[in-house]
């Protein structure tokens, strides 16, 4: 069972964490959020206060295993699903498998496919929380993970960020960094009918943002949003811009009622 935080009422607002992270990452948003919808945040395997999975590797068919589990668990049919980076993989992945759960999605700073480049973050960061220890990953990942102007102006509140995560040994994030390596529905896409609003900083040195432009050309009636003098961390860097639009997206998509069949 998914640890998650449940707030509010009305329509159902599923938001998913990225690699190494945990539910915290949407704090910002949840206590804007829940005052008008039912907000579920959760802890995915092996991060935060969730369970490790109890057998085998943590790989996409686990996790969103376990999304069907929580949306049975919560008595939820459908949510609009919500990503943020390897969560976006993951919201995306669901929604091609599962669209009739998925009422809308909203992707930040995620892509169709992991290409050269993410994945040589990726692997920075192991060798670096391998070689160099806790201390010096979490200077390498706010170094990549937050605009640098921010980041001067911002020193106290990224350390927490970075420090509450609880996977400290990192098998579990390198678990699953191993699954995202190899990432790519670009195929798929072209079958994708759920809403879908795309948002993206562009200053992401972790997922480039033309993946946001392909996204949109990919994804018939998506729509873009980038955000200048931004990092990867949308929820962190813009907590009220990213609380707004997704507050925006979700009441038109309510406002147009249910998907034809």
């Amino acid at each position: 069972m998914l640890h998650a935080r449940d707030e509010g009422s009305g329509p159902v607002l599923l938001l998913l964490h990225g690699l190494g992270g945990d539910h915290t990452v949407w704090n910002a948003q949840v206590r804007d959020l829940a005052t008008t919808f039912r907000v579920i945040a959760p802890d995915l395997l092996g991060h935060g206060r969730s369970p490790a999975p109890s057998r085998g590797a943590l790989t996409f068919d686990a996790l969103e295993d376990q999304l069907r589990s929580l949306l049975a668990e919560k008595q939820v049919t459908a949510a609009h699903l919500t990503g943020l980076s390897a969560g976006g993989l993951l919201a995306l992945r669901f929604a091609l498998d599962e669209p009739g759960r998925v009422r809308s999605l909203v992707l930040l700073g995620s892509a169709a496919n992991v290409d050269n480049h993410t994945r040589a973050v990726g692997e920075r960061w192991a060798e670096t929380l391998r070689d160099e220890g806790y201390d010096e990953y979490t200077k390498r990942l706010a170094m990549d993970l937050f605009d640098p102007d921010w980041l001067e102006q911002h020193l106290e509140l990224a350390q927490r960020v970075l420090d509450a995560p609880r996977d400290r040994d990192g098998r579990w994030t390198a678990e699953w960094a191993r699954e995202i390596a190899n990432f790519d529905v670009r195929q798929r896409l072209g079958r994708l009918a759920v809403p879908t609003l795309i948002l993206h900083g562009l200053e992401d040195r972790v997922v480039d943002p033309s993946h946001a432009r392909y996204l949109r050309q990919a994804i018939r009636g998506s729509e873009v949003r980038l955000f200048p003098a931004t990092g990867h961390l949308l929820p962190i860097e813009r907590p009220e811009e990213t609380a707004s639009a997704i507050r925006e997206w979700v009441d038109r998509v309510e406002a147009a009622g249910p998907r034809p069949p």
